[in-house]
């Protein structure tokens, strides 16, 4: 009686975060995944209108802003998250050799983070406009502004959402790599130094490796928020102009809960979740199989 005591009270001491877990996790995704297999248009009942299989998941292949939305998404994520790695670890970089009011510019720094995603949006927006402070200061030094403004050309539009996020962002990368590089032994570094290392080789030999897998947290987190923005796209240029700014993300909103779609919403969220799972699962066991080599 007492090994099945020991034996079923790790399982018990768990099972209140199961309770939780149930109502709100598991059954939304149970529901929504049963739900991806029917058709079910708020426009037409408010109940399904039966079971149609994979055909969701066929029509978003043959959607072409499905497809332009897919390929968008890779196209803000990608660089945006390398952007922000990159001038994150400078500037935790920076602030790792003990500058002067490094403690004020780290308190500064947190500041575009505690801002909603929403009204930093909207902020960039107003910045964007014809008259607006970034346009100004582009014409300045010499950078012609679209006749239509910047959110209002396709091509800046998309990289003034992506500068958005990027201001928003990089102190994210920069406050966890700086205690990354906080937590390396100061003791291995002075070793390095006496046997004449250079920054360089300080920075590739001792640096990287051991921020290996901070960097590997991080940059899971960030690639996986950005792969679903939805807050500033909303705020600043909604999609447009056309749907040049329409991200996977934006587009289950659009077909969601503007053309009430909800089956085919459903399926592009599963698309969306798989899609996450894999390239996650793939830069894991990269990062695991190098470190083993």
């Amino acid at each position: 009686m007492s090994k099945l005591k020991h034996r079923f009270l790790p399982y018990l001491f768990i099972l209140p975060s199961i309770l939780i877990l149930v109502p709100v996790i598991i059954y939304p995704l149970g529901f929504s995944l049963y739900n991806s297999f029917q058709h079910w248009n708020l426009q037409i009942s408010p109940v399904s209108q039966g079971f149609v299989g994979f055909t969701n998941y066929i029509n978003t292949f043959k959607d072409l802003t499905f497809t332009q939305s897919f390929i968008n998404t890779f196209k803000l994520s990608v660089p945006v998250v390398i952007i922000e790695f990159v001038i994150g670890l400078g500037i935790a970089l920076l602030f790792n050799e003990n500058i002067k009011g490094g403690n004020i510019f780290r308190a500064m720094l947190i500041m575009p983070i505690t801002i909603a995603p929403m009204i930093t949006g909207f902020l960039f927006r107003y910045l964007y406009y014809k008259n607006g402070l970034i346009s100004y200061l582009l014409l300045l030094i010499g950078v012609q502004i679209p006749k239509e403004g910047i959110l209002g050309n396709p091509i800046t539009a998309f990289w003034g959402i992506a500068f958005t996020d990027i201001w928003q962002w990089t102190p994210f990368f920069a406050i966890i790599l700086f205690a990354g590089l906080q937590s390396i032994s100061v003791e291995i570094i002075e070793a390095a130094q006496i046997d004449g290392a250079s920054f360089f080789r300080l920075f590739w030999y001792i640096t990287l490796p051991n921020l290996k897998f901070v960097i590997l947290i991080t940059v899971m987190i960030r690639f996986m928020q950005t792969f679903n923005l939805f807050d500033i796209i909303q705020a600043e240029t909604m999609g447009g102009p056309g749907t040049a700014t329409r991200t996977l993300s934006y587009n289950l909103y659009y077909e969601g809960l503007v053309n009430y779609n909800i089956g085919y919403s459903l399926a592009i969220a599963w698309i969306m979740i798989f899609t996450i799972m894999i390239i996650i699962n793939i830069f894991v066991n990269f990062t695991l199989k190098k470190e083993e080599l």
